[in-house]
């Protein structure tokens, strides 16, 4: 029961998503500075888009002598390509965001990690387009790549897309402007914090 309460949620997220991208607006960025991470999977969501369309087709054609099953497979069919619309509208409404005490770092409508700004050691643009995958590490590519690597001074609690907990102490991530985004961290670890 709570696996399936998790999926609707999830699906709920990314059905806002599409209404947030026709509208063009973002999710939870508020004061804060968003760094988008959508740019490197658009070309590959659109070619499953594609697919799921000349699949459908070509499953309508086989099936036109089973009308009822015909009409399901066209269903199931158009369920997966509002889904595969709406991964790429919540990977574009939901980018990583720098406030002033954290940043919120998120992948789609399955990721969303906020990390104190204390807590970051090191972060460093760095290219990879391989990762393993290792305990207390946390890798969100895009087309395969992350662009910028955080080290944290202790670990900090991720929780799967079903709830399991994870305790993270290096995070990878893919930022289309990676150089600003680690200028920008840099510059707000150091500056000095405000009166309160």
């Amino acid at each position: 029961m709570r696996t399936a309460l998790t999926l609707l949620r999830h699906e709920l997220r990314l059905v806002a998503s599409l209404w947030l991208w026709a509208l063009r607006r973002r999710h939870g960025v508020g004061d804060g500075t968003g760094f988008g991470y959508s740019r490197g999977q658009g070309t590959m969501m659109l070619g499953f888009g594609f697919v799921i369309v000349i699949e459908s087709i070509m499953m309508s054609v086989l099936l036109r002598n089973y009308p009822a099953v015909q009409r399901g497979w066209f269903m199931v069919d158009m369920y997966t390509l509002v889904i595969i619309i709406g991964m790429h509208a919540a990977s574009v409404v939901r980018p990583h965001v720098l406030d002033a005490g954290s940043l919120r770092i998120r992948r789609a409508a399955h990721v969303d990690l906020r990390i104190p700004l204390e807590k970051i050691a090191h972060v460093r643009r760095e290219l990879r387009t391989t990762h393993e995958r290792a305990d207390g590490e946390l890798n969100l590519a895009i087309g395969a790549q992350t662009t910028v690597t955080l080290e944290l001074t202790e670990p900090v609690a991720h929780f799967t897309f079903l709830g399991r907990r994870r305790d993270i102490r290096l995070v990878r991530l893919h930022c289309d402007e990676a150089t600003d985004l680690v200028r920008a961290v840099k510059q707000a670890r150091t500056a000095p914090s405000p009166l309160p």
